[in-house]
């Protein structure tokens, strides 16, 4: 079976020129195996229900940058060095009587407590440091046994004001002072960021109370809750499709059995999909989660073509089982290429390096497969057994799906020469902004809208140090591991250029600790005071290399940190600190999201390329392409140009979501071409009888599909997740203008072109219809193609 099926399929690619490249002779497999396939559909099915329940977030951003260049190597060898402060948790504790001795010593007990959480390998606070006190001695940097309000007030500020360390830990007003916790990674991975909040959480609830406020926040916290909010989208996303889908097509088909039929397809490869993206990648990023309601979306909309046409056949005259199997046969190559397009789009994002792009890239290619074999597979199978137990077909589609095409066929039989040509010259207009938009990046856009933990970190920009570090890594001469004298002025000339952006007391490193040098204590001494842990953050064990750490706002605009990493460099260079590099998360996402958008910018151009070019190969005319270029350019165009205007610029999901829109935009575009074709091939029909009979025949199916796709895409727009939320209302926007495209541009371009189109497509769009033989089960082999009467169709 298997071999004769890889003959039929070669034999259709090579010799029958078919546009869906012989793929739909998985459909008409299914009509010919109807109960193998079903097996084949059950054990795949099966193996994809065992696969769901592991389904998870993970919510690790480095996920999307992993091995994307230069800056995330940077990161990553920074990490491996000497830790860094990105995966800290911070606690700011805040009290009006903070100086109160009492209190004071709650906040200190509330400190050791942290330090003995089970998640935690070490912390830093106020009263975890220690400040030397001569002979290789220590004492604590918050006295203890205090006993009056002064005195806490006096030995606090002389802190605040004196020690570098506790600048950024102690607010200026003494009220707050911050707690940081470094988690134990392995732990992390293992019981996730949740066990560890819930942990801490766990520890502080016991020292909460009307004079002592304590607030978390931190990386860790913001992962979360995008975490929570992926979570909670996606099952929102998912019911809201389904359910507005579904309602949709009982509207459009005024049959209840029939929009079931409509829905069960996209239930059915959406876990299709989350069962291969688990098995494949163990887990769901922030983006490849998005591929379901993708999926879901596609689904639906191809599924309303699938039962707009095999209704069209069964109302006129045909029987149904064989409407079936005519369906299969016209729509089959249709949706095979529509497939393919999408599976461009996607498969063209992986050429951008990065991790994250490159799994959702991936999986958005299996799940574009998947739902195309889902309709050719399963799609059949349930139409012909709801035939069986008596399902019978509504009497005509909702009024309301067809009321656009009188306008539309107005406009192109009357006005079809200026839309044309006023089209051509917006569209070329459009590429104008496409050339001169740049990308842009905010952290912000990536935590969820009225974060707590946002609201904290800005208390601790404002009143501390802030947390969002940037690192200098400077190499030293003297690999002495208490920092010798030139590599100390060295590290200090760093700490300086760095400090003079930033503001001061926003800076710590090995230099921080020259008033306790100046006062006579060595460098060994102080370094020893912190404890093993801190010192790995000031210097490595082998002396080879120090860390600055300046702390900046949490939120940081894109343009304005890339020319602070671009002054600092500078001025680095300047002081004769050779080979210092600077890095961080935020110089990570800033730096390496400007070169991915850059790239998948350039993967955009190559998809639009791509996929005009195959469209014109599989109707063997690049007179189809060129009727396929303006109404799918100008969506795409038209969406970014409002980026540009507004000043949004380009970001992550900016570019994700126009590519994969012009991927499915591209679907109504085909479907309606490969109709036109099939009236002028095979029914005989003239130039503009062939496009006002296109029209009628699948305009209510492209306004059906597009109302479904942005109604389900539309729910995403509400997220609470500003990134996702971004990629919903562009998607939606581009599929809009992908609609007017498709029913006012490009039927205006074909009536104003009649000449130009006149010997449009060489190729048959062929549709055998008589009953299978065993000689000849798929009808395949029919040396006559049959043409419905124009009076019926």
């Amino acid at each position: 079976m298997i071999g004769s099926w890889f003959k039929r399929f070669w034999a259709r690619l090579v010799y029958d020129r078919s546009i869906g490249f012989g793929l739909e002779h998985i459909g008409l497999t299914t009509l010919r195996y109807p109960r193998a396939v079903a097996l084949a559909v059950l054990a795949f099915t099966a193996l994809c229900f065992t696969q769901v329940p592991r389904a998870w977030v993970d919510g690790d951003l480095l996920r999307i940058y992993a091995h994307s260049g230069h800056y995330y190597d940077a990161y990553e060898h920074l990490s491996d060095t000497f830790g860094t402060f990105e995966n800290d948790l911070y606690v700011l504790v805040s009290s009006p009587t903070l100086t109160r001795p009492e209190t004071l010593e709650q906040v200190r007990e509330l400190a050791f407590d942290l330090e003995l959480n089970e998640f935690a390998v070490g912390t830093m606070s106020p009263f975890t440091l220690r400040k030397p006190e001569g002979a290789g001695t220590s004492v604590p940097a918050v006295p203890e046994g205090m006993t009056e309000i002064a005195q806490v007030a006096r030995a606090l500020t002389d802190l605040q004001q004196n020690d570098p360390m506790m600048r950024n830990l102690i607010t200026p007003d003494l009220t707050g002072v911050v707690l940081i916790l470094f988690p134990n990674q392995d732990m992390v991975r293992e019981h996730g960021n949740k066990a560890l909040i819930a942990s801490v959480r766990d520890t502080i609830a016991y020292y909460a109370g009307s004079d002592i406020n304590v607030e978390l926040t931190g990386p860790p916290i913001w992962t979360t809750e995008m975490v929570n909010a992926a979570v909670s989208d996606q099952i929102k996303f998912t019911l809201w499709g389904f359910g507005l889908g579904s309602l949709i097509a009982l509207f459009a088909l005024r049959s209840v059995p029939g929009a079931l039929m409509v829905a069960a397809t996209p239930f059915l490869a959406v876990m299709w999909t989350m069962g291969m993206v688990i098995l494949f990648f163990g887990s769901f990023s922030f983006l490849t989660i998005i591929v379901t309601t993708l999926v879901l979306v596609i689904s639906f909309a191809e599924s309303m073509f699938f039962i707009f046409n095999w209704l069209a056949y069964w109302r006129d005259g045909m029987e149904p089982n064989k409407a079936v199997d005519a369906t299969v046969k016209l729509v089959g190559p249709a949706t095979a290429l529509t497939m393919l397009t999408t599976l461009v789009s996607f498969a063209s994002l992986a050429l951008t390096p990065g991790q994250g792009i490159r799994e959702f890239s991936i999986a958005g290619a299996i799940g574009s497969f998947l739902l195309f074999v889902c309709l050719m597979t399963f799609m059949p199978l349930m139409l012909k057994a709801a035939i069986r137990i008596g399902f019978k077909a509504p009497r005509r589609v909702s009024p309301v799906l067809t009321a656009p095409l009188p306008l539309s066929w107005f406009l192109a039989s009357r006005f079809g020469r200026p839309i044309a040509i006023a089209a051509i010259i917006v569209t070329l207009l459009l590429f104008i902004p496409y050339a001169l938009i740049q990308p842009h990046f905010s952290f912000e856009d990536f935590v969820a809208r009225d974060s707590s933990a946002l609201a904290t970190a800005a208390e601790i920009d404002s009143g501390v140090g802030g947390v969002a570090p940037i690192y200098i890594r400077v190499p030293l001469k003297q690999h002495d591991p208490n920092v010798g004298a030139e590599d100390f002025e060295t590290i200090k000339a760093a700490h300086q250029i760095l400090e003079r952006h930033l503001g001061q007391n926003k800076v710590i490193s090995a230099a921080s600790v020259s008033n306790y040098t100046d006062a006579g204590f060595s460098r060994e001494d102080v370094l020893e005071s912190v404890g093993p842990f801190m010192r790995r953050r000031f210097v490595t064990d082998d002396g080879s290399q120090a860390l600055v750490t300046g702390f900046m706002p949490t939120i940081v605009d894109s343009d304005a940190l890339k020319q602070l990493v671009e002054d600092v460099d500078n001025e680095l260079a300047a002081a004769g600190v050779e080979n210092a590099e600077i890095g961080g998360f935020r110089v990570l996402t800033t730096f390496a999201t400007d070169q991915i958008v850059r790239g998948l910018q350039l993967d955009l151009t190559l998809s639009v390329l791509v996929n005009l070019a195959l469209i014109g190969f599989a109707f063997q005319s690049f007179r189809v392409a060129l009727a396929s270029a303006i109404p799918n350019l100008f969506p795409v165009l038209g969406t970014e140009a409002w980026l540009y205007f507004s000043g949004a610029g380009l970001q992550l999901t900016t570019v994700i979501a126009l590519t994969i829109a012009f991927g499915i935009a591209v679907d109504d575009t085909v479907h309606l071409l490969s109709h036109y074709l099939h009236a002028r091939r095979e029914e005989g029909r003239s130039h503009l009888e062939a496009v006002k009979h296109t029209l009628e025949r699948i305009g209510g199916a492209i306004v059906a599909t597009t109302i479904i796709l942005c109604s389900g895409v539309m729910i995403v727009v509400f997220s609470d997740l500003p990134q996702v939320a971004l990629f919903g209302t562009l998607f939606v926007s581009t599929l809009g203008f992908a609609l007017i495209g498709d029913l006012f541009i490009l039927p205006a371009l074909l009536a104003a072109g009649g000449k130009f189109f006149q010997p449009l497509g060489r190729i048959r769009v062929r549709m055998a219809d008589h009953d299978p033989t065993p000689d000849d089960p798929s009808g395949d082999a029919a040396t006559e193609v049959i043409r419905p009467n124009p009076s019926t169709t």
